[in-house]
């Protein structure tokens, strides 16, 4: 198989980055396009749409032989941008390959360093910091970046669509309707390339081979038609809480954090564990430094392995919200009436999401303690992803790209979060190949402050997507 010439990948990827990508990038992560989960009022706001015209404009400029752009949007729905690039020459038989990624970003949150800000764009030892930079504003850029650069290179691609969308932070609600919508457009998919993950570090290639499913519910307990004085009324009425955290033990090892109901735990293929050691042995230490740790406090584990597959493979139950408590400086003597938790679930890559939420929903709801009240809302599911076996024009695509542009031997890891969409395309493409890939570390600091993007790993992903295209138009 002809290789693509790889000084010149390299060279016209870092002059882009360099003096076209980085500004317009900059310039995205400006605009406060917060994903519609955090802004009910997007459309009316005009931040989501402002971003998907940034990216928009900054691509049409660029030199993309026959490409076309739209921007689709199908009722009221979140827009999706759409980049269709006809295939090179002798490339036309090769199917579709989606290039994905997401415009929408996480809330600003507090707690930003000096000179840091969300929606201001600070480059600063190699890094772009900035909500959105790193979770995955780049996203478009790098997909683009690699085709000029393949061209620029000779190489070959075939036909080539980057996808996207504006509402992954928020479950991508709407993409099964674009999905469908865009079905007969995009034709055999027969490649996806997702740029909205990443690893351990920053010297080698990660590949995302699973991501788990996910289940989200509020659920309230109450208990009075009104709050009563705590002095009158406890020890005749049950806590709202206390009943919650009865609730919670039928589903939660409160000792071990185990899940305890069978729908949301799996086996864990043999592969993926051995995947998860070879993880830990190339990067030993790398969970555990992960996550900023209050001085004293270790992880639920001392095996790396086992918190790996803690994080990829077994369900997790986390508390992400509540209402009804008011802040302590301003909580009188009262017995409240009720008490609601945000709860999270993130489920094995290849457990059935709505199965797990029908056994949530029944531990929650069925015989509850006192009779009680339980008032279930903001539910929502999805499922997981596991990647096929790479076939083997990519596997020998991955091994060459880790030589000639990382310089180290790729790694897999399993990702403890969701994209939907994998999962929404994995059961639409069954005959596909995955790329799954990115520049986020496990310091990037996405969804909270001091988001970073690494700026020369972002380089390095880049060429690995124009390698892997051209591998895939040779195949």
């Amino acid at each position: 198989m002809a290789r693509v010439e790889q000084t010149t990948v390299h060279e016209t990827v870092t002059r882009l980055w360099e003096n076209e990508v980085l500004p317009s990038l900059s310039g995205l992560v400006e605009i406060p396009a917060l994903s519609q989960s955090f802004d009910a009022d997007w459309a009316a706001h005009g931040h989501l749409a402002a971003a998907v015209e940034h990216v928009r404009g900054w691509i049409a400029s660029r030199n993309l032989p026959g490409a076309t752009l739209e921007v689709v949007q199908v009722e009221d729905r979140s827009p999706v941008l759409l980049v269709d690039v006809p295939a090179t020459p002798g490339a036309e038989d090769r199917g579709t390959v989606l290039l994905y990624g997401h415009l929408d970003k996480q809330p600003p949150v507090g707690g930003w360093s000096e000179g840091l800000g969300p929606w201001k764009p600070v480059v600063r030892d190699g890094k772009l910091f900035g909500r959105g930079s790193a979770d995955d504003g780049y996203a478009g850029y790098a997909a683009t970046t690699a085709l000029e650069a393949l061209h620029a290179a000779g190489g070959r691609h075939a036909r080539s669509v980057i996808l996207l969308e504006t509402g992954e932070e928020s479950g991508s609600p709407d993409l099964p309707r674009y999905l469908e919508h865009l079905s007969d457009r995009l034709g055999t998919v027969s490649l996806v390339i997702c740029l909205d993950s990443g690893g351990n570090d920053y010297q080698r290639l990660w590949l995302t081979t699973s991501l788990r499913g996910m289940v989200q519910v509020h659920v309230t307990v109450r208990v009075l038609d009104s709050a009563q004085h705590s002095g009158m009324a406890s020890g005749v009425v049950p806590s709202s809480f206390r009943i919650l955290r009865q609730l919670l033990d039928r589903i939660e090892d409160t000792e071990t954090g185990a899940i305890r109901l069978a729908e949301l735990n799996v086996a864990i293929p043999d592969n993926r564990i051995a995947e998860a050691k070879a993880t830990v042995e190339v990067a030993p230490g790398a969970v555990k430094a992960a996550f900023p740790l209050v001085e004293g406090m270790h992880p639920v584990s001392e095996d790396e392995l086992e918190l790996t597959l803690n994080n990829s493979w077994r369900p997790t139950l986390s508390v992400i919200g509540a209402a009804g408590l008011p802040e302590p400086a301003h909580a009188g003597n009262v017995l409240r009436d009720a008490t609601t938790l945000a709860l999270s679930f993130r489920l094995p890559p290849t457990a059935d999401s709505a199965a797990a939420l029908d056994a949530i929903e029944k531990a929650l709801t069925t015989d509850v303690p006192y009779g009680a009240k339980v008032e279930l809302s903001g539910v929502e599911h999805a499922d997981g992803w596991n990647a096929p076996e790479a076939a083997p024009w990519l596997a020998a695509a991955l091994e060459r790209i880790s030589d000639e542009v990382f310089g180290a031997p790729s790694r897999t890891i399993g990702l403890g979060g969701s994209i939907p969409f994998m999962g929404l395309l994995g059961e639409k493409y069954p005959d596909a190949q995955f790329l799954v890939t990115g520049a986020l570390g496990p310091d990037s600091n996405a969804h909270v402050p001091d988001e970073w993007l690494h700026l020369a790993q972002a380089g390095r992903i880049t060429e690995a997507v124009a390698h892997a295209l051209h591998a895939h138009a040779q195949s």
